[in-house]
């Protein structure tokens, strides 16, 4: 029997993710990535199952693997048939078949049987090799290794114009394929015969260019020509070239604070293969036969300072064929930075969303401010008419002052400048190509005549990366605090995640989304960003094993703490239970242990952690105008906060070892912890009260929620939090960036999502519905981000939220993981209601498809709605004094198709439920 069924098929190539939905009936398929070049010979495939029968779980499966889709077509899997597997392995399924070569393209599909039948076989999807091999690469690195007199780089305040480089080719025969490899450094424009290729912006991702260096592949047979050809490439600064070069200009000891680290002048490697149809081959390199000038129109370009942008300087013609550039110079062969050249794994940054401006004033002769409405990161588009040598600057902020002037302190030293200077004639328009800004307001001066909302665009950029998360609820609080954590999540998505987009840092600190990271992946797919970060992480270890609290480290900044490189393990442990995906685990499970055996060798007495950099950093001073607490009582100790975070480690270090068969590791892991858990309790529990050292919230919070409380002091120790909580803080947060990491679920977990729910919904200090109440549109740095002293306060910063957007996702609509499962293929459907809250709806598209949730309390009944995914089954926990007080569709629930009642566990009746969509309502 067949059954209507439709598959999104998955490819995971180190984590590069290929998805097709295709319909079982109609064989339909929509395309929505393909990947190519990818230089990773273990290739995991996934599928996603969907259907409208109740109970559709995979009993086995056939993949093909074809070296053409001719082959494909007639079933024949070339490169790997599976065979029929008796499997429910739906996602990350190894690809077992023959060795595959540089630049090889695989096609693939797949079909299953089910316990409603079997399926026809899916849509193909396909996946391309890169180039595999050292030997594969004939192009050489080119460039030019100096400044011009227009440039500046040796300032504090670098400038360096934009490198315009080109090569003319001929083709004379029929062509079959073409395929362009590039790695353009800091940043890149590619173009071919005029047309730009791709949509990317800002590439390639960020790195430390001395330990990695990523390489973009393009299909472009379309593009080229039969004749004559012409390559262009644009080199930008990027993070390649620094920013600031400030070694004369702070003391000692400071440098790693203040420098960018500098890799050198921009440089570009560049293989374009051709095939013809007769078999024959053209490769066309980059080598000293290319041309360049820096005299373009691209004069200055630096992420913190904007970019200048010359119009009477533009070389029409440029990136086309039988362009004049006899005045050019010739390419400088130069040296590679040092990095392995690799294919990319994670997406580019791509222009993602196009807001309009709402408003527009003149805030003094000549000067207009400009509101956009939302506090963004990307940059303006401007249309503008004028006279040849009209300049047009514009500025950027986040926050205006009293007078209605930008804002400026907490942008630092950035110089956040973007200017246009116009080539006269009819209408301009321009976007610049190697900057970007965090902003809500736009400072305009120069502008010929005055300018209209209808000339400016907002274009958003952020990692091209899925959204799969919705949430809303019936609070305003709640839903404009999530819309506030959706902006500022994706406006740091930069290649890697970014603490700040505003300011002269944006960098990648660790510390800032270590527990984040899991609350994100219920609203975005940062499943390849967080482990190309995790790449980052272990690139920048020193020899001795430590880890900075910057990735990449373009800081130096070893200050071998224990809870910001934390993140290295948390977010690999998150990787495997939100996606499924072992491979960060086995990756960088050697370089983790080399990190904790430092920590502990260096920093360890008596199985305690006598180091510790930060503390509970940013949490709510006592007073408004400062930014750190001075007051002790409010502080969590140092060396407390570092021996718990190495006990959560070695629990998760146990895990890992257990899970890649290293058992005298996961020994070792378990003893260790027990020894740490002894010593930290005999150093900080005093039994007689109970509390945990000076009894902040933090000091007992983590030590509750990471299992170290003996189980006798546990409600006692919860007691203290909850009156720390509403007596001492009136119901308000009191932790720092530490605590509050698990403040949400610890308060729900123990019985008090009430409470939570109140510290969620304040609207007055310190709040997340604070910052509301004072205009944010996204989440500040500080709790104090309106009063505290203004150049600490980045208006765009994410830290803060904690576990917050987990709460809402695996408390406030019950999504998450059941216990012990990873990747969502046993699922917990357990929401916690509270007063005030009437309804939640929620959606998350997991590996395995689509979860919904959504319920409404009406009266003494509570009405859910859920979505459980095929080949899933779900724990759903539903809010009711008996099983037999609830129906399913209108129905008593025993009369149900797929659900097995389990039990009642205190407030709710607890089932076993198929895969399918439910209405439940219960009564109380």
């Amino acid at each position: 029997m067949k059954t209507k069924m439709t598959f999104i098929l998955c490819l995971f190539l180190m984590l590069i993710s290929c998805n097709n939905k295709t319909g079982i009936s109609s064989l339909k398929c929509e395309m929505l990535t393909n990947p190519l070049g990818i230089d990773c010979l273990a290739s995991r495939l996934s599928w996603v199952i969907t259907g409208e029968e109740r109970g559709i779980k995979q009993q086995g499966y056939h993949i093909l693997v074809a070296s053409s889709l001719e082959l494909l077509d007639k079933e024949q899997g070339d490169l790997w048939d599976s065979g029929d597997v008796v499997s429910d392995q739906s996602i990350q399924v190894v690809y077992a078949g023959k060795t595959l070569s540089s630049r090889q393209t695989c096609y693939w599909k797949v079909k299953v049987s089910t316990t409603k039948g079997e399926s026809s076989w899916s849509e193909p999807a396909y996946w391309s090799m890169g180039l595999l091999d050292e030997k594969d690469w004939q192009a050489q690195w080119i460039g030019l290794d100096r400044a011009f007199e227009w440039d500046n780089p040796d300032t504090q305040y670098t400038r360096l114009s934009a490198r315009y480089f080109r090569k003319e080719f001929m083709t004379e025969k029929q062509m079959k394929k073409a395929t362009l490899y590039l790695s353009g450094l800091g940043l890149y424009k590619l173009y071919l015969n005029g047309d730009v290729i791709g949509d990317q912006e800002l590439s390639p991702t960020p790195t430390d260019y001395s330990k990695s260096i990523k390489y973009n592949t393009f299909d472009v047979t379309e593009q080229l020509l039969n004749g004559e050809n012409a390559i262009g490439v644009v080199l930008g600064n990027g993070r390649f070239f620094s920013m600031r070069r400030r070694d004369n200009y702070y003391p000692p000891g400071h440098h790693w604070l203040y420098n960018v680290r500098n890799f050198g002048f921009p440089k570009m490697i560049l293989q374009l293969e051709i095939e013809y149809t007769d078999g024959e081959k053209q490769v066309i390199v980059s080598d000293n036969t290319w041309n360049v000038t820096a005299d373009g129109p691209i004069r200055s370009n630096n992420e913190f300072d904007g970019e200048e942008y010359d119009a009477t300087k533009e070389m029409a013609g440029w990136n086309q064929p039988r362009f004049d550039d006899s005045i050019w110079l010739q390419a400088d062969l130069t040296e590679s930075p040092g990095g392995k050249l690799e294919a990319q794994i994670n997406p580019n940054i791509r222009i993602m969303e196009t807001i309009k401006p709402v408003g527009i004033k003149e805030q003094a002769s000549g000067k207009y401010i400009m509101d956009m409405g939302q506090n963004m990161v990307g940059w303006l588009q401007m249309r503008v008419k004028g006279q040849k040598g009209d300049c047009v600057t514009l500025r950027f902020s986040e926050t205006l002052n009293p007078d209605g002037s930008l804002y400026m302190a907490n942008i630092r030293e950035a110089q956040v400048t973007d200017k246009y200077t116009l080539k006269g004639g009819n209408e301009e328009t321009w976007q610049p190509m190697f900057t970007y800004h965090g902003f809500r307001y736009v400072e305009i001066t120069g502008y010929p005549g005055i300018p209209r909302l209808e000339s400016f665009e907002g274009k958003v950029l952020y990692d091209e990366m899925e959204t799969v998360g919705t949430f809303e609820t019936s609070d305003s609080t709640i839903n404009q605090i999530y819309k506030n954590a959706y902006w500022g999540i994706r406006g740091n998505y930069r290649g890697m995640p970014t603490d700040c987009p505003q300011r002269d840092e944006r960098m990648g600190w660790l510390g800032d989304r270590a527990t984040g990271s899991l609350g994100e992946s219920f609203i975005f797919n940062n499943n390849n960003l967080y482990a190309k970060w995790l790449d980052d992480i272990e690139q920048a270890q020193l020899e001795n094993g430590s880890i900075p609290d910057v990735a990449p480290n373009y800081w130096d900044a070893y200050n071998n703490n224990m809870t910001w490189p934390a993140a290295y393990i948390i977010i690999a442990n998150m990787l495997y239970e939100q996606y499924g995906n072992s491979e960060p685990i086995a990756k960088h499970y050697a370089s983790m242990k080399k990190w904790l055996d430092y920590m502990k060798e260096n920093f360890m007495v008596d199985y305690l952690i006598t180091r510790d950099t930060y503390g509970d950093w940013c949490l709510p001073p006592e007073r408004p105008e400062i930014i750190f607490s001075e007051d002790p009582a409010r502080k969590t100790d140092g060396l407390l906060i570092g021996t718990a975070f190495y006990y959560h480690l070695s629990n998760l270090m146990n895990g890992f070892a257990t899970l890649l068969g290293k058992p005298e590791d996961a020994v070792y892991f378990s003893e260790l912890s027990k020894n740490i858990r002894q010593a930290f309790n005999d150093k900080y529990l005093n039994k007689e009260v109970p509390q945990y050292s000076n009894n902040t919230v933090t000091a007992n919070l983590m030590p509750l929620c990471y299992g170290m409380v003996p189980a006798e002091y546990e409600k006692e120790i919860f007691k203290q939090i909850v009156s720390k909580t509403e007596n001492d803080f009136n119901g308000h947060v009191s932790t720092g960036l530490i605590g509050i990491q698990w403040l949400m679920r610890g308060l729900s977990e123990h019985g008090r999502a009430d409470l939570a729910f109140r510290i969620a919904t304040n609207r007055d200090y310190p709040s997340w519905g604070y910052m509301v109440e004072n205009g944010a549109t996204t989440i500040w740095e500080l709790w104090n981000g309106n009063t505290a002293d203004p150049a600490m306060n980045s208006g765009n910063h994410v830290m803060l939220l904690g576990d917050l957007v987990t709460w809402f996702y695996e408390y406030l609509a019950g999504i998450r993981n059941k216990q012990g499962c990873i990747g969502f293929s046993q699922i917990e459907l357990k929401p916690y209601p509270v007063d005030g809250l009437n309804e939640v709806k929620a959606s998350f598209l997991s590996p395995y498809g689509l979860i919904q949730s959504a319920w409404l309390k009406h009266g003494n009944d509570f009405q859910w709605d859920i979505t459980i995914p095929c080949n899933t089954t779900a724990r759903v926990c539903i809010p009711a004094t008996t099983g037999d007080a609830i129906t399913e569709n209108n129905r008593n629930i025993s009369e149900a198709e797929g659900i097995e009642f389990v039990g009642m566990e205190g407030e709710y009746a607890v089932f076993n439920v198929m895969s399918g969509s439910y209405h439940f309502v219960s009564s109380k």
